[in-house]
C-alpha cells in the first residue's frame, strides 16, 4: 500500500465496477448479476469495518475530534448505506431485477460520500501517518475478514 488514499479509493472502483455489472446483468443473466451483488455488498462492508474501526481511530486520536467532525458524518453516512443496501439486498434475495429504485438510492448515497471520502479524509489521515503506521493499518485490514453470507459456502469475489 502506497497510501491511504490510494488504496481505499482504488477499492471503491472495485466495488464501483461490481455494482456496475450488477446493474447491467440483472434483467439478463440474473445469477452473474447476483455474483456480482455478493462481491459489492461483501466488499462493502468489509470496506466499512476497514473506515471505523482502523482508520477513522487514527484521524480521531490525531485531532480530537471524537463523535463529532468527519469522522461522524461518515459514520453517519454509513448506516444510511447499510440501509440503502439493505433494501436493495432484499430485492436480489427474491430475485427481482426491478430495482432501480433501491439502486439508484444507495448509489447515490455512495457516490457522495465517496467523494468526500477521497477529497477530504483519506489525504488527511495520510498526512497523519507515523512512520511505518501505513504497513501497520495494511496488517489491520488484512486481518478483517469478508463478511459471508453465513451459508456455508464460499463464494467467488
Amino acid at each position: 500500500m502506497k497510501s491511504v488514499h490510494d488504496c481505499f479509493e482504488k477499492d471503491h472502483d472495485r466495488l464501483d465496477g461490481h455494482f456496475a455489472e450488477f446493474q447491467k446483468l440483472k434483467r439478463t443473466d440474473f445469477p452473474a448479476a447476483k455474483t456480482n451483488f455478493k462481491a459489492f455488498m461483501f466488499g462493502l462492508q468489509r470496506h466499512i469495518v476497514w473506515e471505523e474501526d482502523i482508520l477513522f481511530p487514527i484521524f480521531e486520536r490525531a485531532t480530537g475530534m471524537v463523535d463529532r467532525g468527519p469522522t461522524a458524518v461518515m459514520r453517519q453516512e454509513h448506516v444510511l448505506i447499510h440501509e440503502r443496501l439493505d433494501a436493495l439486498h432484499a430485492k436480489v434475495r427474491a430475485g427481482d431485477p426491478e430495482s432501480d429504485a433501491e439502486a439508484e438510492a444507495l448509489r447515490g448515497v455512495l457516490m457522495d460520500h465517496n467523494m468526500k471520502e477521497e477529497q477530504i479524509l483519506y489525504p488527511a489521515i495520510d498526512q497523519m501517518l507515523a512512520p511505518g503506521q501505513l504497513e501497520d493499518i495494511e496488517k489491520a485490514m488484512a486481518a478483517v475478514p469478508e463478511p459471508s453470507c453465513g451459508c456455508g459456502h464460499a463464494h467467488a469475489h
